[in-house]
């Protein structure tokens, strides 16, 4: 996340390999992770005033000044990283992540469809696995389903995943994902 938050700061985005493109799927957690920050940024001063008035110790006042500040910087590289690693879709395959915390590459050779259909999930966690479904979610919501030939086991951020059979993720744009995707795909295999 720091990395993120740097890159960010000095606008040097993560390029994208050549002739992958990215998608992105930030739209639906920006607008809470906006009110977050706004709300964190307001709460550092407000916090400090009552502090300086109630509290004779300096040093607790500048110990909540420093955890604030840290807060707000930590939310804007967390956001700074799920804006500047998107999903990417090339000749090789679909790769799957959110921020820095989750990557995974799907050769094509292992994706049997792939189509768009919006879901909610009742948890908000962002990785959650379900009989043979793993859901990579944003906002607890996804938008594309990947279904895959065969089981196979995920690299996750806790260690290997057991064997899914789908993977469901979340696409700011799902239908165009979905019509990138379906031009590696035999025909046949559209959903």
């Amino acid at each position: 996340m720091w990395r993120s938050l740097a890159r960010l700061v000095l606008r040097r985005p993560v390029a994208p390999p050549p002739g992958a493109e990215a998608f992105s799927y930030v739209g639906v957690v920006s607008p809470i992770l906006g009110v977050f920050i706004g709300l964190s940024v307001i709460e550092i001063p407000i916090l400090d005033l009552i502090l300086r008035h109630t509290v004779p110790w300096t040093w607790v006042r500048y110990a909540a000044l420093a955890l604030g500040v840290w807060g707000v910087l930590w939310m804007i590289g967390l956001f700074a990283s799920l804006r500047l690693h998107p999903h990417l879709l090339g000749a090789d395959g679909l790769r799957i992540r959110n921020g820095t915390s989750v990557d995974v590459t799907l050769p094509w050779s292992a994706v049997a469809t792939v189509g768009a259909r919006y879901r909610s999930l009742p948890s908000s966690r962002t990785i959650q696995v379900e009989d043979d479904v793993l859901h990579i979610c944003a906002g607890s919501q996804t938008s594309v389903d990947v279904v895959l030939g065969a089981p196979i086991q995920v690299p996750l951020p806790a260690g290997p995943s057991r064997p899914v059979r789908e993977i469901r993720l979340y696409a700011d744009d799902p239908a165009a994902l979905v019509a990138r995707a379906r031009r590696h795909l035999p025909a046949r295999q559209y959903r």
